[in-house]
């Protein structure tokens, strides 16, 4: 199995290559790290010393570059940010290869456009699996996991929340990509409401659960993101009579104030250029290199923190005649494993979804995660990884 990663400098490609070249991993024979930053994938090439990893220099523009390292893979990774507006030019480019193609998916920017080639992808013999890490991704496979125990669905809510230990940090330092937080906090989203999608304003739905320690009673709030766009309408979940399905997330309370804060100061639109004495620049760039710099001038301030991170879903319906409430968690809690990565369970999710997506014979077609994955076999994966999966059924009498 040779694996192409385009952006494979990227914190979240870089540690799927870690994934795939680990003892966690089998059939990996090699993989070509693509970036146009080269000081990158030097960096990367030093820190996993395995002669299976090669590292190219490439332009995403170079339609042609590109076409060349398809015609050696069998799979490719798009890691190039969503928000660098080269998602589609890379998935047609492997539609037109015929290269089995994923993504880490990017907030449902371009899940739509793509969702809409399913014929055409299946017409062609080629397979794309879209927004493959944690969420989406495992939030879908969880979602899946909710829906497979059920006969009928009255609605399926999704969260996922995040939390820190230890002293608090002076230095902001982001969970991932600044555009993405900005999106998550400053755009409307689409969520599935009494049958069809409704678009709700940003940071809209607040909700407090009480979750385990170390989370505690826990605030939510929609933000943008892929999972409304595919769950609701997903073989075996659509015809089980879904009314409503919803996503919220919940960054640690210090975190999630800076945000709001960027957005209140005009950060939200981060792409619409201003000009700072007779220079226009973009929002996006200026913040993007402010956090750089202090990140890197402070650095000796930054407390080591513990982080946790919970995904989990909530699913209403009937079993077996009977009401019935399904909850499945997936947690990650620190490990020794997890040194090295940015992100752990994005880079690990895309890993396991390549190996198992090459372990069996491809299906053609454009899917979510899903309607690709036995939650199952995915989640054995994942304890294998030291995540804890819980999966709870409660039917009328217990409820």
């Amino acid at each position: 199995m040779r694996v192409l990663i385009l952006g494979g400098a990227g914190l979240m490609s870089a540690g799927t290559a870690r994934d795939l070249l680990s003892n966690l991993s089998t059939g990996v024979t090699g993989i070509v790290a693509a970036d146009a930053n080269p000081e990158r994938l030097a960096a990367l090439r030093q820190s996993l010393s395995d002669s299976r990893l090669q590292t190219r220099v490439f332009d995403v523009n170079d339609r042609g570059a590109i076409q060349s390292l398809l015609a050696d893979c069998d799979v490719c990774i798009n890691g190039v940010p969503t928000f660098a507006g080269f998602q589609m030019q890379i998935f047609e480019a492997c539609l037109q290869a015929k290269r089995p193609y994923v993504d880490y998916g990017g907030m449902g920017v371009y899940t739509v456009h793509q969702k809409a080639e399913h014929d055409k992808w299946k017409q062609a013999g080629a397979t794309a699996v879209i927004g493959l890490g944690s969420d989406p991704g495992l939030s879908n496979i969880i979602c899946r996991a909710v829906a497979d125990r059920l006969d009928r669905i009255d609605r399926i809510n999704l969260y996922w929340a995040a939390t820190k230990i230890g002293a608090e940090s002076p230095v902001l330092v982001p969970p991932y990509s600044i555009s993405t937080v900005l999106a998550e906090y400053a755009n409307p989203s689409q969520q599935f409401l009494d049958g069809k999608l409704q678009e709700v304003p940003a940071q809209a739905g607040a909700e407090t659960i009480d979750l385990p320690q170390p989370w505690g009673r826990t605030t939510f709030i929609h933000s943008q993101h892929s999972e409304p766009l595919t769950v609701p309408f997903s073989q075996g979940i659509a015809e089980k009579g879904i009314r409503e399905f919803t996503w919220k997330l919940s960054l640690p309370a210090r975190d999630h104030e800076a945000w709001i804060g960027l957005v209140k100061a005009g950060f939200g639109a981060a792409d619409d250029p201003v000009t700072v004495k007779g220079v226009s620049v973009r929002p996006l760039d200026v913040l993007q290199s402010v956090i750089d710099r202090n990140i890197a001038k402070n650095r000796h301030r930054i407390p080591a923190e513990e982080s946790h991170e919970i995904h989990f879903a909530i699913g209403h319906g009937t079993r077996d005649g009977k009401r019935c409430r399904v909850t499945c968690r997936v947690i990650g809690h620190p490990h020794p494993l997890y040194d090295g990565y940015a992100d752990a369970g994005t880079s690990m999710n895309m890993s396991i979804g390549v190996q198992q997506m090459l372990s069996h014979p491809l299906r053609p077609g454009v899917w979510a995660a899903e309607e690709y994955f036995h939650a199952d076999a995915f989640f054995a994966e994942l304890r294998k990884r030291h995540f804890s999966i819980e999966i709870e059924t409660n039917t009328v009498e217990s409820l």
